[in-house]
């Protein structure tokens, strides 16, 4: 497991992971806050807390709409108003969130007295979303008590096709200009986002297991809460994460929304204790290196 980093953020720390070629930089903890920001892919995921760093994002991906997830986007809306932002933030998120969260937004731009506006995207699962010329989110259920989703972000790579890779430059240039099928797509996963749902998600989405970069839920890591709490709760228990170790054929796996049960160093202890060493390298567990959590 790598060190991660920390920075001062008021009285606060975000926390910066490096996760093969992406940086997640934010903050998570169960039931409190998570809001983790992808600077390579202009991502932000989830707004249980404003991130100033990140306000200029273009891209926030709503997994579900409890507060401490969605609860600081009035903030964030607010926080790219002052900095000048003039460009509405794009809003992946559940479709049957899209109308809670406008009405919401209308509600709170009357308390504001002045516009908080948003491009919404609503989403189900299997939907497909192009985020530029070779790069698509793909949204993919999640298992939890309300509307949630999870997203893979997929870079579509044009190849060309084996029987053309012969050819002469000019040849191939003019079979382009006729419209000719000489390529192929080589889709390949880059990240993904999972949190606040069951286990189930890695039998239902095995793409996950080969995505570049999972950032996924692992709220609780020992018997201070059983398999059965934690299922109630539709959230993972290491313990069940622990039978698909073998599987995992990330470059890096971002653990995170870790219990507040746990001290950070509690965290780093119990996952350096109870994973098996080819789990543990490729493992970034999203923890400060402060004592206590942010906040």
């Amino acid at each position: 497991m790598t060190r991660t980093g920390a920075r001062s953020y008021g009285n606060r720390v975000l926390t910066t992971v490096q996760a093969a070629r992406y940086s997640v930089r934010g903050t998570s903890l169960g039931g409190v806050y998570t809001a983790l920001h992808v600077p390579e892919l202009d991502a932000l995921f989830d707004c249980g807390l404003p991130l100033r760093s990140a306000a200029s994002v273009t891209n926030l991906f709503l997994s579900h709409g409890h507060v401490d997830h969605a609860g600081a986007l009035p903030a964030l809306l607010g926080i790219r108003g002052l900095h000048g932002v003039r460009k509405n933030l794009r809003v992946f998120l559940p479709s049957t969130l899209a109308p809670v969260i406008a009405e919401a937004l209308a509600v709170i731009s009357r308390l504001h007295r002045w516009p908080l506006t948003v491009d919404l995207v609503p989403m189900e699962p299997g939907d497909e979303v192009p985020l530029r010329n070779d790069l698509v989110v793909r949204a993919f259920r999640t298992y939890h008590p309300v509307p949630s989703l999870g997203y893979l972000f997929v870079n579509r790579v044009k190849k060309l096709r084996p029987e053309f890779a012969s050819l002469p430059g000019p040849e191939i240039a003019r079979l382009r200009r006729t419209g000719a099928d000489i390529f192929f797509e080589d889709p390949r996963f880059e990240l993904a986002y999972a949190t606040d749902t069951l286990p189930l998600v890695l039998e239902r989405e095995p793409a996950l297991f080969d995505t570049r970069v999972l950032i996924l839920e692992c709220t609780f890591l020992d018997g201070r809460k059983s398999v059965a709490d934690a299922r109630a709760g539709c959230h993972i228990h290491l313990d069940e994460l622990l039978p698909f170790a073998h599987r995992f054929n990330n470059e890096a796996l971002v653990l995170m929304h870790f219990s507040q049960l746990y001290t950070p160093a509690d965290v780093r202890r119990l996952l350096a204790e109870r994973c098996p060493p080819d789990l543990r390298r490729i493992l970034r567990p999203h923890v400060p290196e402060t004592e206590n959590w942010p906040g």
